[in-house]
Parts: C-alpha cells; sequence; structure tokens
C-alpha cells in the first residue's frame, strides 16, 4: 500500500509558477514510476508527466513540455511537479500517481497503469 499526498495548488496569475508537491508513505517508493495527471472541470482526467523509477527519466504531455518539470527525491519519498509560464488551460485538479514497474526507466503514461494515487490538488490560473 503507498499513501499519496499532495500540495501545493493554489490561485496564480498567468504567467506565474508553481510548485506542485508529493509526499509518499508506505512501500519503497523507488518500486514506482511516479506521474501526475489533472482534471479540469468537464473533461477527462489527462496525463501531464512521469519520472521513472530512477528519476533519469521523464516524459511530458504536449501541452505542458518546456513548461513543467517533473523530479523526485527517492530517499524522501518525494515527487514535485515545477510548473511555470502558467496559461488559464492549465486550470484543473492535479493529482499524483505511482505506478509498479519493473523497468528503472519506463516511463507509463496511461491511468490505468497507476495503482495509487493521491486525493488531488487545486491549481487556478487567472488570466
Amino acid at each position: 500500500q503507498v499513501q499519496l499526498v499532495e500540495s501545493g495548488g493554489e490561485l496564480v496569475q498567468a504567467g506565474g509558477s508553481l510548485r506542485l508537491s508529493c509526499a509518499g508513505s508506505g512501500r519503497t517508493f523507488s518500486s514506482y514510476a511516479m506521474g501526475w495527471f489533472r482534471q479540469a472541470p468537464g473533461k477527462e482526467r489527462e496525463f501531464v508527466a512521469v519520472n521513472s523509477r530512477s528519476g533519469d527519466s521523464t516524459f511530458y504531455a504536449d501541452s505542458v513540455k518546456g513548461r513543467f518539470a517533473i523530479s523526485r527525491h527517492n530517499d524522501k519519498n518525494l515527487v514535485y511537479l515545477q510548473m511555470d509560464s502558467l496559461k488559464p488551460e492549465d486550470t484543473a485538479v492535479y493529482y499524483c500517481a505511482a505506478a509498479p514497474v519493473r523497468s528503472y526507466r519506463y516511463c507509463p503514461t496511461a491511468s490505468h497503469e497507476y495503482e495509487y494515487w493521491g486525493q488531488g490538488t487545486q491549481v487556478t490560473v487567472s488570466s
């Protein structure tokens, strides 16, 4: 069992920055690829970014590439999402998720690959 708790979401103006944090507890954190997803009102949940077990590999949705950066600290059971140049369309509830994977470099992007989810944190970007 892995428990995930996100924090850092808030109201920010367009062009601003935020850093989301996800604290994990339970089983070995480094056994999981860690991802961020988001869900805007009236829309389906979508993939945002993922960091492999080792932390060496990352993958981003096209909509956030070049603006967002995911990182992790396995010794502290933490994963971050640095979000820069925020746009109103980034407004959503952001979820941290953990995917059990064997490969140290595999980056899952489909939500069904993720076993554990946090409760979400709201990010609102005003224009």
